[in-house]
């Protein structure tokens, strides 16, 4: 079999050297999903696209589809580079964590238009918008919100308005296991969670990307919101994220 030739929309989430010149990419793209390409000459000093595929670019590719698991990048066009992000330590410690958490939750060759258009959106404004870079990156609000509403997106959404477990206002921590914010009376083991830290998250959830830029939430509040993020990962795909330092 030939094989065939198709154009998408994809982000680089990672990139690994692979023989003398070859690089294998990890890709989301927008009609596959999750896949893999390998782009053949790519670290030679005269290849036509290598630095159009930096790790966070988001660019249009033109794919062959063979036998392999493997498909083979024929052609590329920059739509962004998201060049300022790599630019910054800050910035591209903040990005890779969006995109472990993309390859972590949509493995799958099963295209997500919500998740695609989520992470162009989060990698846009993490290029774009001042940030306050004097802190954890792993606590910035905009990293939060992208991965609670990546876990949303995958299904994973928290109960936070009342107990999961009996409907009590009264709230004290999260619980992963059974999917939300629980009361004193079914808090055993799970998260304890100030009020801010479950405002936050809500908060987070339910606004756009945007409104996460610059927003004012406290230490423990951020704090809160990343034990919610983690213990998540931890419950529903069983790992946690490397680029996260906590």
């Amino acid at each position: 079999m030939a094989g065939r030739t198709y154009k998408t929309q994809a982000i680089v989430l990672r990139s690994m050297r692979f023989s003398e010149a070859d690089r294998i990419l990890h890709l989301y793209t927008a009609g596959r999903g999750r896949i893999g390409a390998i782009a053949k000459g790519v670290r030679k000093t005269k290849s036509r696209f290598g630095a159009r595929l930096e790790p966070l670019s988001h660019v249009e590719l033109l794919l062959h589809e063979g036998r392999g698991e493997l498909q083979t990048i024929t052609g590329v066009d920059l739509l962004r580079s998201h060049h300022a992000i790599r630019e910054s330590p800050y910035r591209l410690n903040a990005g890779l964590v969006g995109a472990e958490a993309m390859l972590r939750l949509f493995g799958e060759p099963e295209a997500n238009e919500r998740a695609f258009t989520a992470l162009a959106r989060f990698l846009d404004l993490l290029d774009d918008e001042p940030l306050d870079d004097s802190g954890r990156f792993e606590l910035d609000p905009l990293v939060l919100s992208f991965q609670l509403k990546l876990l949303w997106v995958a299904g994973y959404l928290p109960h936070l308005t009342n107990c999961v477990e009996c409907g009590e206002t009264a709230l004290v921590g999260f619980s992963a296991r059974a999917g939300g914010a629980v009361c004193p009376q079914h808090a055993a083991g799970s998260l304890q969670l100030s009020a801010e830290g479950l405002a936050a998250v809500e908060g987070l959830l339910s606004t756009p990307l945007a409104d996460a830029v610059g927003a004012e939430l406290t230490d423990r509040a951020r704090r809160d919101g990343l034990a919610v993020i983690t213990s998540s990962y931890e419950e529903h795909g069983g790992f946690r994220l490397r680029t996260l330092s906590a």
